[in-house]
């Protein structure tokens, strides 16, 4: 199958930045969207940002113009910059990827691959 691995959660100030890293890994034939997504206590989990293979993106309206969301193809990575971080920004990130892998008997299977979550703190 896929596993996601993200790095770079923690604590941080208000207005301050941070930069999480998510990398997959396994018997991977394709990648199309990879993203992150965010779970307050207490709420749903919401949509921060996803990219697609060829690059377009799409941001939650909460982070808009303070997150930046990129991704290399050929390492299978995707990385969220966050700027202007706000205490309403503290949550569990979770990175996504909606991939394509080759099983053992060589077939293709979609799988929808979530990562452990990493954790961001903003204080005021």
């Amino acid at each position: 199958q896929v596993q996601l691995v993200e790095s770079g959660g923690g604590l941080v100030q208000a207005g301050g930045s941070l930069r999480l890293s998510c990398a997959a890994s396994g018997s991977i034939f394709s990648i199309n969207f990879m993203g992150w997504y965010r779970q307050a206590p207490g709420k749903q989990r919401e949509l921060v940002a996803v990219i697609t293979s060829g690059g377009n993106t799409n941001y939650g309206d909460s982070v808009k113009g303070r997150f930046t969301i990129s991704r290399d193809n050929a390492k299978n990575t995707v990385t969220l910059q966050m700027h202007s971080l706000k205490p309403e920004d503290t949550a569990v990130y979770y990175c996504n990827a909606e991939t394509i892998y080759r099983s053992d008997y060589n077939n293709f299977i979609p799988f929808d691959a979530w990562g452990q979550g990493t954790l961001v703190t903003v204080s005021s």
